[in-house]
């Protein structure tokens, strides 16, 4: 069982208990959020504010009788705003030097935020880096611990980010604000300790709480501490204590969060802080954070119930449940249980597999299912514990599989065998024909009337020194996805894909009787999509007032007996077709570049599909051939060749090719031609004309 997937799975079943039942938050809101959002931008200005801003804001925040205020935002830089800053900026050649010593004496807006800091019940941000060689000052905060160091399990990070060394000194305290998500980017559970450089440091929503409440140490209980269960295994960090409070965490000293619906009461606005019209009421007693809410502000994340919220509420969101008590545990106990309940469950299937029959066995095993997925819904529900069904159930799921239906896979071994084969060559319908059919199919080489398709990008080495290598595989996917799609969709059999270049075939694995005008009708309407997204900019994107370069595809088309079956060895191999008509499909492709067609084929291919739009382009002598071969532009289905567009079209390419033709006859057919269809034949005539401005010969010897 791969466990990435079930692991997904299982946090998807956490998620939907999560959004059933909600954390139900106090109505007091004892954590406010001060925002810096939208409103305080358009008040106050862009961010960053001058330092004297934030000095003011955490003074008048202290002065409402705040318990806590935490500074979701690391100050790692000097206020570039300060006077001496901007001094140093302008520099003494245009601020007197007299002017520059007044100016240096002045109290910077760093050491006026470091005033008000130390005034208030403050906390400023640190954040672990495993990128970074800065190292930080040791916590200054008491951590105690029972059991084996903490360090062992927290998150660790080899450096670290600190705010500003004043601003650290002067705040009574200092936590981190990492942030840890699952692989899906949605924040379920944060670090309330992280290791920095081997020295522990607690979470700001942690360390608010300590600052808060007035105490003065962190207890953590780990394995090997009194009264927790490790059986002398080294099983991690099982709970934390500020004061009264106990805080169970996983064992990498993780809280799972249980988040309550976002409340806009939660939030109060910086600007109505600063210029007073805020109720001193809403601050007094309250943990206070200070962070950005902003959207140009990026500091967004996803949590289980919402898609995009705040990165401060999720700390707030944090300090809120440590206070409440209501918290989620994934008990140490859990995964024994689990697996007990697996055991147990599984020889009861296997036992009633053996005296009973299928159905019995599958009725008792879907109603222990079943009630497990109750009992965990029930433990998360009454207990908040995090009890997996997924495991247990999808265990249970497979071992009936595997011990009730080995006739039914043994039966079924050739049809998927044949199924695997053929689902990224043919069409899902053509499969399903080859599953009921298996007369019709010979796998070990058969000899075959075939039409087959080459088509190719024009100018890809060009492109491809323009795109960086993920580009260029977006682009390569964004092409060939529709391509592939035409041809399944026309019962065609995809050969490969080289690079560039794609190559399919017609009436095998089944026969088709209508196999040339199917492979006509992919190249037309391959042809027609490429040129809608050309149009559309679909393909290489836009580019704000700077045109796009086309794409262009040459497609070749033949019709000739092949070789169709399984090529290469026992252990590997592909079904692909072999034969000369293989080779002239390629080279007619490689005439597109000569002649300007979009699409030519053969003569066979032209003789299998006369009801369609045909131009003769004349006779080519392909690379390694003596004999020359015949060649024709499509142009169009049935339709366009019975369309008077079309009549008119071949009139002046038969003029086109005429030897008799005077040159301002030439040019004249010529310029019809292009009119009527510059993506056909044009190209090449084109240039004749231009090289020679005198009067052609039909062509008879291009080499291809």
């Amino acid at each position: 069982m791969d466990p990435e997937p079930v692991a997904r799975l299982r946090l998807s079943v956490f998620d939907s208990y999560l959004r059933m039942s909600p954390r139900t938050p106090d109505p007091e809101f004892p954590v406010r959020v001060v925002a810096i959002d939208e409103t305080s931008l358009a008040n106050i200005g862009q961010w960053p504010w001058p330092r004297t801003k934030l000095a003011e804001l955490v003074s008048r925040l202290s002065e409402w009788g705040a318990k806590s205020v935490t500074f979701d935002l690391v100050l790692a830089e000097p206020d570039r705003l300060s006077p001496q800053e901007l001094a140093h900026a302008l520099g003494t050649e245009r601020i007197p030097t007299d002017m520059v010593a007044q100016i240096a004496r002045l109290p910077s807006n760093d050491a006026q935020l470091a005033q008000a800091l130390s005034k208030a019940p403050s906390i400023v941000s640190i954040v672990g880096d495993r990128s970074g060689a800065r190292t930080l000052e040791a916590y200054r905060g008491g951590i105690s611990f029972a059991g084996d160091n903490p360090a062992e399990f927290v998150p660790a990070f080899p450096a670290g980010i600190s705010s500003l060394p004043e601003l650290v000194a002067a705040a009574k305290g200092v936590g981190a604000v990492n942030w840890l998500p699952s692989q899906d980017q949605i924040v379920r559970r944060i670090p309330l300790l992280i290791s920095i450089a081997g020295k522990i440091y607690p979470s700001v929503s942690l360390e608010a709480m300590r600052i808060g409440t007035g105490q003065s140490t962190i207890f953590v209980k780990s394995s090997g501490g009194s009264g927790v269960a490790s059986f002398g295994q080294r099983t991690g960090v099982e709970s934390i204590r500020v004061g009264e409070r106990i805080i169970p965490t996983d064992a990498q000293g993780e809280l799972w969060l249980k988040f309550a619906p976002t409340n806009p009461l939660r939030t109060i606005s910086a600007s109505r802080i600063l210029d007073g019209t805020q109720d001193a009421s809403d601050i007094r007693g309250r943990h206070i954070f200070i962070g950005a809410t902003a959207a140009g502000l990026l500091d967004l994340r996803a949590s289980p119930l919402d898609p995009s919220i705040p990165g401060v509420e999720v700390h707030a969101q944090a300090l809120e449940q440590m206070l409440s008590g209501e918290h989620l545990v994934r008990p140490a106990y859990a995964t024994g249980a689990e697996l007990t309940f697996l055991v147990i469950l599984g020889a009861a299937v296997i036992a009633l597999m053996a005296t009973s029959g299928a159905i019995t066995a599958a009725v008792v095993g879907a109603i222990a299912v079943a009630a497990s997925c109750a009992a965990s819904w029930f433990a998360y529900a009454r207990y908040g514990l995090l009890l997996d069904p997924v495991y247990p159930a999808l265990s249970v799921a497979l071992l009936y599989i595997a011990t009730s239906l080995p006739k039914f896979i043994q039966t079924e071994i050739e049809r998927a065998h044949i199924r695997a084969a053929f689902s990224h060559y043919v069409a899902p319908p053509v499969v399903a024909e080859i599953a009921r059919d298996y007369d019709a199919l010979k796998l070990g080489g058969e000899k075959r009337i075939v039409t087959l398709l080459f088509a190719d990008v024009r100018g890809f080495s060009a492109i491809s020194e323009n795109l960086d290598a993920e580009s260029l595989v977006q682009f390569i996917n964004r092409l060939f996805t529709p391509i592939a799609e035409t041809i399944l969709a026309n019962r065609g059999t995809i050969d490969k894909f080289m690079g560039d270049a794609v190559m399919a075939f017609w009436n095998a694995p089944l026969p088709d009787e209508a196999h040339v005008e199917n492979a006509c009708r992919a190249a037309l309407r391959i042809a027609e999509d490429l040129m809608q997204r050309n149009a559309e900019h679909d393909l290489l994107g836009r580019s704000d007032g700077e045109a796009q370069r086309p794409v262009r595809m040459g497609i070749g088309l033949n019709t000739g007996e092949c070789v169709v079956g399984n090529v290469g060895s026992p252990e590997r191999f592909d079904y692909s077709v072999l034969g000369d008509a293989v080779n002239m499909a390629a080279r007619f492709e490689e005439a597109t570049k000569t002649f300007g067609a979009g699409i030519i084929a053969g003569e066979r291919t032209m003789a299998g599909a006369p009801n369609f739009a045909w131009l003769e382009l004349g006779s080519v002598t392909p690379r390694g051939k003596m004999r020359p071969e015949r060649i024709f532009a499509l142009a169009g289905d049935e339709n366009y060749a019975a369309s008077e567009a079309f009549a008119n079209l071949r009139s002046a390419h038969a003029r086109l090719r005429s030897a008799e033709i005077e040159p301002a006859d030439y040019a004249s057919a010529l310029a019809e031609c292009r009119a009527l269809a510059p993506h056909v034949v044009a190209a090449y005539y084109s240039e004749r004309h231009d090289r020679t401005s005198k009067t052609p010969v039909a062509v008879e010897s291009a080499k291809s």
